[in-house]
């Protein structure tokens, strides 16, 4: 007989995964532009953008390297960034400038436009639904692939009149390849690169990550009546203290943690934010 997890290891893992989130989402709660990119020296814009269902997704653009031309911005080729699951385009930035890589495609000179799926920090809103109601969070990655990607695209095509090139992150490979099938970016799909494309989760090197897929975690916390995930305010404050003052816990390398191998030059950069 198969032996399965205990209620506390799903409560233990879901909590690791909350404080991570809770560690990035401090980095930048001035916003994505003001916090993370004008602050290294690169012009940003925040955009909106609405789904045919109703989300309002927010989505980042640095039009300029930090030493280019600043007129000649209507010909340099856009190109899309789409985080994986559970990060948001943030991903795309908390390394240094010369190893983050939106910046160094605004530095060799492409249009760089940051997507942020909906239910993250930029993209929390809608037209008719609060992000207390149950059927704001009733949704899946096939939404993010019919909705949120086209989306993305539209808009970028209709603001550059180019199509765009296209870099996924795991979950953001996931969609595009859905959406190709469809075959809903003909027309707005210059090429795309494809970053950990999901495939299969055997060769996961963490234990804290294996452990979360195989409870399936989220759809474990979703029955349980939590639908955001990571949960927001007092809650979270909470999950957090649980944590970090449970034996054997060191919040302070909790990235480490998740990612198995942190480069402690990356860990000193996170601390100073």
């Amino acid at each position: 007989m198969a032996k399965y997890p205990s209620a506390s290891t799903l409560l233990l893992v879901a909590l690791l995964y909350v404080s991570a989130a809770a560690k990035i989402n401090g980095l930048y709660d001035n916003g994505i532009c003001k916090s993370l990119v004008e602050t290294r020296g690169y012009t940003c814009q925040e955009h909106q953008v609405m789904t045919e269902d109703g989300y309002i997704l927010g989505l980042q653009r640095i039009p300029f390297g930090r030493f280019g031309n600043n007129s000649t911005a209507d010909q340099k080729p856009p190109v899309l960034l789409q985080h994986g699951l559970t990060n948001d385009a943030a991903a795309w930035l908390l390394n240094p400038p010369d190893q983050a890589l939106a910046f160094i495609l605004a530095d060799q000179g492409f249009d760089v436009w940051l997507a942020n799926a909906r239910g993250t920090k930029s993209s929390r809103g809608h037209k008719s639904l609060s992000n207390n109601d149950p059927a704001n969070w009733d949704w899946t990655w096939d939404q993010l692939a019919a909705y949120d990607l086209p989306a993305f695209f539209n808009y970028v095509n209709n603001q550059t009149g180019q199509k765009s090139h296209y870099v996924g992150h795991s979950l953001g490979t996931l969609t595009v390849l859905a959406a190709l099938s469809q075959q809903t970016l003909i027309n707005s799909l210059r090429s795309a690169a494809l970053l950990s494309p999901v495939a299969h989760l055997g060769q996961i090197s963490t234990l804290l990550v294996r452990v979360g897929t195989q409870l399936f975690y989220a759809e474990q916390l979703y029955n349980f009546g939590l639908h955001e995930f990571p949960p927001q305010g007092q809650l979270l404050q909470t999950l957090q203290t649980i944590l970090c003052t449970h034996p054997g816990q060191d919040c302070s390398n909790i990235m480490a943690a998740l990612t198995a191998k942190v480069y402690d030059s990356l860990l000193a950069f996170f601390g100073q934010h």
